[in-house]
């Protein structure tokens, strides 16, 4: 029997997906939990086949869990889901380590289809992030890439429109390490204004214009 670790602070879209995984796999066990944290207690404390985690969770971030999880279980295959197109983290979380990437408003085949190559040992890679993975080796990183994922998921938070304080409690992190990574996005950027920050973010489609 396969056992499952589905992670999405969202009770809605785990009830959906448990379903959907409940409908191809009538006998999976499916554990379900709402934020990064306790991601990584399950994934410490028990034994998975696979797990399945949002990017965006209060507190420790999909990246971030999944970063942690490639530490304590290497061979413990991931599958991020996202609304975020592939284009923006497709590439981010395979170099992480993720077994996959799908965006969430993906057929419910699509997803059966990914955990079939994922339980028979193979990556889903669709061949939008093939050709993305082509692209990224033949040509020069734009700065957004060259942002660390921690540095990434804070320029997100920055470019639309959260202060300093917002962002250190969203992330459990001191006041200070916000603004050091900030003045290290700014220089990666080579902006010096928020407003800077989101105009970039706008123009390289990673926010929309609003």
């Amino acid at each position: 029997m396969k056992r499952i670790l589905l992670a999405d602070d969202h009770s809605i879209i785990r009830l959906g997906l448990i379903q959907i995984l409940k409908d191809e796999y009538p006998f999976v066990e499916v554990k379900e939990v709402g934020d990064g944290e306790t991601l990584i207690n399950e994934v410490m404390n028990h034994h998975w086949d696979l797990v399945i985690s949002d990017l965006d969770m209060p507190g420790t971030s999909g990246l971030e869990a999944l970063e942690k999880i490639r530490l304590i279980k290497p061979t413990l295959p991931v599958l991020i889901l996202s609304i975020y197109p592939e284009e923006l983290y497709a590439i981010r979380v395979l170099k992480a380590g993720a077994v996959g990437y799908m965006n969430k408003n993906a057929a419910p085949y699509d997803l059966i289809k990914a955990l079939q190559r994922i339980f028979s040992g193979k990556k889903y890679i669709t061949p939008e992030i093939a050709e993305k993975l082509l692209n990224h080796i033949d040509s020069d990183k734009k700065p957004h890439e060259l942002l660390t994922n921690r540095e990434f998921e804070i320029f997100k938070l920055l470019a639309f429109g959260k202060s300093l304080t917002q962002i250190a409690d969203m992330l459990s992190l001191a006041l200070t390490t916000i603004s050091t990574h900030r003045s290290r996005i700014m220089a990666k950027l080579n902006v010096s204004t928020n407003s800077d920050l989101t105009r970039y973010a706008i123009a390289h489609n990673i926010i929309a214009d609003v």
